[in-house]
């Protein structure tokens, strides 16, 4: 499998080989712990299984409703806030040219995809409205909950042009939900309008979601090869699940962030120099902050993107 490289070359002078070979003892019980689901927040490990273990009676209505959606609309509307709307986000622009979003209407092949709901900015919301003017839209709304402050107020503005534009079956017809299976506002709603709508499975939290229909519909209906992309997932997960460190370049990096913290190196960057390669760092951002957080004890994470050094 073509995989990321790890390189550790620079960490010599701040770790030994030794200090490594320790951490072993170390990754082998966390490694443990965390298949066997025996520490905590072991509910929400679904993640570890996801790209082989998915619905794929869903995946392949994700495919027919992104066909639909290409079919019908020159711009989709991803209204989500932090997990729901983040790996979506970063994915897109990584798999695409970093002017995807700019190519003319009479040169595309797929929709515009546009993200809302991320923030209170009127001038943003605005801004998109007359961005969309009077061409043909559709509406992909993703919350657990269907309460969410922001999303539930970028729904409700762009429903009802949607209304205004189709008609309430319209409109209908052009909203997606991805929410919960059976609980929540927004899993009310979609079953009340009859909304195509999609399940944000109870195992994965929001920050891990990008593989479920969160992340899939968005990626889809900009045109990338979802199948492709489960695929690669799939390789990943195999490739990284020997807990020996000699092994897995992902147990290393983790190992070394370890021993570095313990020893006061307690900020970390990513630093990229390319612009569409941005929201893959904000991603890691939520990935590390959300999920090493907890009991006052994480690294501090920044992001740098294409960072021009000047001397004199």
């Amino acid at each position: 499998m073509a995989h990321i490289k790890f390189d550790s070359s620079k960490l010599s002078k701040f770790v030994h080989d030794n200090e490594l070979g320790e951490m072993q003892a170390m990754v082998t019980a966390a490694d443990t712990e965390l298949r066997q689901g025996t520490g905590a927040g072991s509910d929400f490990r679904d993640w570890l299984t996801l790209p082989k273990d998915f619905d794929k009676d869903e995946f392949n209505r994700i495919k027919a409703a992104a066909k639909k959606i290409q079919s019908d609309s020159k711009v989709l509307v991803v209204i989500g806030i932090g997990g729901s709307y983040l790996g979506a986000k970063m994915a897109i622009d990584f798999l695409h040219d970093a002017f995807f979003n700019y190519v003319p209407d009479d040169q595309r092949v797929f929709p515009q995809v546009f993200f809302v709901g991320n923030s209170l900015s009127s001038s943003y919301v605005y801004d998109l409205i007359n961005l969309i003017g009077n061409r043909d839209f559709s509406v992909n709304v993703i919350s657990k909950s269907g309460t969410t402050t922001e999303p539930s107020i970028a729904f409700r503005i762009f429903k009802e042009k949607l209304i205004a534009k189709y008609g309430e079956d319209g409109a209908s017809e052009r909203i997606y939900a991805t929410t919960d299976k059976q609980r929540g506002a927004l899993r009310q709603e979609a079953d009340a309008h009859g909304y195509e709508s999609f399940v944000i499975p109870d195992g994965v939290g929001g920050r891990y979601s990008v593989l479920t229909p969160v992340g899939l519909l968005p990626i889809a209906v900009s045109g990338a090869n979802i199948d492709d992309l489960m695929k690669g997932a799939a390789d990943a997960a195999t490739e990284y699940t020997n807990s020996d460190l000699t092994k897995n370049e992902a147990y290393q990096y983790a190992a070394y962030r370890n021993i570095l913290y313990r020893k006061g190196y307690t900020t970390e960057l990513l630093e990229n120099y390319e612009p569409n390669m941005m929201y893959l760092s904000e991603w890691w951002k939520q990935l590390m902050g959300e999920s090493e957080g907890k009991d006052q004890r994480a690294f501090i994470h920044h992001r740098l993107t294409f960072q021009l050094i000047y001397t004199h």
